[in-house]
């Protein structure tokens, strides 16, 4: 994931610039930092500003969260007078979107590591300071909430010491909310962090590190340049597929985009070059002149592997082409997105599509329907399973459909993860009672701090798939924190489990889940097939099976008409006689009369959260 610097015999600097990201754990005022920045360089007013400004998806203003690596130029007058010119790179700090921060730091010096003086170094801190080190770059403490009455700067200058391994007495204290202490940061991003390199060979060489779908321009690249300048007119080559287009508006991002003549060696912006074919931008791409190309292009960015796989389906089939559109346009501006087309019996086409979580998951599906206007249905996500066959060769499942005839089986592998957990210790208890219900094992217990405690876990992947994080958050009253990486394979004990409607398997519904939770999982979907399922004129089973063993059942019952309703008394055969009647004229129709089951109930029942 290091990316590789394009100059190592470069002796220039551009010395009025410096290319920063802001780091941290979730919830600890990266976003609210990046309001005060930019309120300090004066890119907006008073009037017109509002918080989380960089924030541009509204699905993030409703969570409260980054998701989308942000970029922003600040015009900013030192001390001394010196004009500077500083590119922030705003990040995400869930496990998710790790991802967007391995990228946008590649287009980066230095970073502010933002610590919150309430809870102190958690998992995502570690795990973003290992990623700044890996790209080889300055770091700089920063001490936040310090304005809170439960604030511990001593404390937390302990952790940074003993966990982080910096230099405690370096770090700045702010509080973002207030806007204390943002001036002297500003400072230290000038005296601290290194202005980028230049190389003598003056060929152009620019690194995509995000783009976004415009309507009415085409594709819209943030780059970072390492060598060279680009302008309007000039024709660029994409290295990765060679094709050739000539610049229209280059760029700085100030809030808006804000059009200039060049873009030079050391800068972030944006190029626009009437790009109208999605599939021909990638992240991690390298732009050149196309009459002077580079001899090799950067070193891009390592492929993010998703983990968690679902597949996603139009509720109108007619609306399949609509959905292929859509999603060739998202995964332009989230590159983690990796899908292929697949189809389902009971659903029609549709495309099975990898995440790097399940946070990643639902975050898609919402973009898409907002933004895209798709109305989609998702199966129930599942992970990678390596199924080892009698013949002795492997196949990968991250498909039920495609889940082998078990007599075929010799045994089957899963994921597991290394998780790790930052928490208070007197949460120990709960917590290690949740990672042994989740089948953790290999625990192994630190005490960095006092009061404070390091839990690792080895933990099968698919138990932290629906509500782990949630549970989490609840035992430990929103003090513990997680984080996690992909260890190995291991042996697992797993199964198919099929739902069967009046007798028919809906493979849509299938699902591989541990033996020891089949039949709860199977119980679940049958009921809210039951809720969601109209009733017919006939009785309608629901089951859930494993093989030809059904472990689970719901029964939908018929509508009647009161046949008896004009029997007065009399002889209660003819009573008998009528409902006999009725209820072989209920055979009939259960033989002959097939089920529909509404979109909704591939809704209710494909919820990746329990109710």
């Amino acid at each position: 994931m290091t990316q590789d610097r394009p100059c190592p015999a470069a002796e220039a600097r551009v010395p009025e610039a410096r290319n920063f990201s802001i780091i941290a754990h979730i919830d600890h005022g990266k976003s609210t930092l990046a309001d005060r920045l930019i309120q300090a360089a004066g890119l907006v007013s008073d009037r017109e500003f509002r918080d989380q400004i960089l924030d541009t998806l509204e699905i993030e203003r409703e969570r409260g969260i980054t998701i989308k690596t942000q970029t922003v130029s600040l015009p900013y007058r030192a001390m001394d007078g010196q004009e500077y010119q500083l590119n922030l790179v705003d990040t995400p700090g869930h496990v998710d979107f790790s991802y967007e921060v391995s990228r946008a730091l590649a287009s980066c010096e230095g970073v502010l590591l933002l610590v919150d003086a309430t809870q102190g170094v958690q998992a995502q801190t570690l795990a973003n300071l290992y990623l700044a080190m890996e790209h080889d770059l300055a770091v700089v403490p920063v001490i936040n909430k310090i304005d809170l009455p439960s604030a511990d700067v001593d404390a937390t200058r302990v952790q940074i010491d003993r966990e982080l391994g910096l230099d405690p007495e370096s770090a700045l204290l702010v509080s973002a909310k207030t806007g204390e202490g943002v001036d002297g940061v500003l400072e230290a991003i000038i005296a601290r962090i290194p202005p980028p390199s230049v190389p003598a060979d003056d060929t152009l060489r620019a690194l995509i590190f995000d783009a976004h779908y415009d309507s009415f321009r085409g594709v819209v690249a943030s780059c970072r340049m390492f060598s060279g300048s680009v302008g309007s007119g000039d024709v660029i080559r994409l290295m990765s597929t060679g094709a050739a287009y000539r610049v229209e508006e280059v760029g700085l991002f100030r809030l808006q985009r804000e059009p200039k003549a060049r873009l030079g060696a050391g800068e972030v912006g944006y190029v626009i070059a009437g790009i109208k074919t999605v599939g021909d931008t990638r992240i991690g791409d390298t732009i050149t002149l196309d009459s002077k190309p580079a001899a090799e292009p950067l070193a891009g960015f390592r492929e993010a592997k998703p983990v968690v796989f679902s597949s996603l389906y139009p509720i109108a089939s007619d609306d399949y082409p609509s959905l292929a559109d859509a999603l060739e346009k998202y995964k332009l501006n989230d590159a983690a997105l990796v899908y292929t087309k697949d189809a389902s019996a009971a659903l029609g086409q549709g495309f099975r599509a990898g995440f790097l979580g399940l946070l990643h998951l639902e975050i898609v599906q919402e973009r898409l329907e907002r933004e895209f206007a798709q109305s989609l249905i998702l199966t129930a996500p599942s992970v990678e399973y390596h199924c080892v066959l009698n013949t002795g060769t492997t196949i990968t499942v991250d498909n039920p459909a495609h889940y082998p005839d078990p007599t075929e089986i010799e045994h089957i592998e899963e994921p597991y993860i290394r998780a790790s957990f930052m928490l208070p210790d007197r949460y120990m208890g709960p917590v290690m009672k949740l990672c042994l219900e989740r089948r953790g094992t290999n625990s192994d217990v630190q005490y960095p701090a006092p009061g404070r405690m390091e839990i690792r876990f080895d933990m099968p992947l698919a138990e932290v798939l629906f509500d782990f994080y949630d549970k989490l958050k609840s035992v430990t009253q929103g003090y513990g924190s997680f984080d996690y990486e992909l260890a190995d394979y291991r042996p697992a004990d797993v199964v198919k489990v099929d739902i069967l409607v009046n007798g028919e398997r809906v493979d849509a519904l299938s699902m591989i889940v541990h033996r020891d939770h089949a039949r709860p999982r199977a119980l679940k979907a049958c009921e809210r097939l039951k809720e969601a399922i109209p009733r017919h004129m006939f009785k309608i089973p629901i089951q859930g099976a494993v093989g030809g063993k059904i472990i689970a059942r719901e029964t939908i019952q018929a509508l009647r008409k009161d046949v008896t309703a004009k029997c007065y008394g009399g002889d209660i055969t003819r009573k008998r006689k009528l409902l006999e009647k009725q209820k072989a004229g209920k055979q009939r129709m259960k033989m002959v009369g097939s089920v529909e089951v509404p979109q909704k109930a591939f809704v209710a029942v494909l919820k990746t959260k329990d109710d």
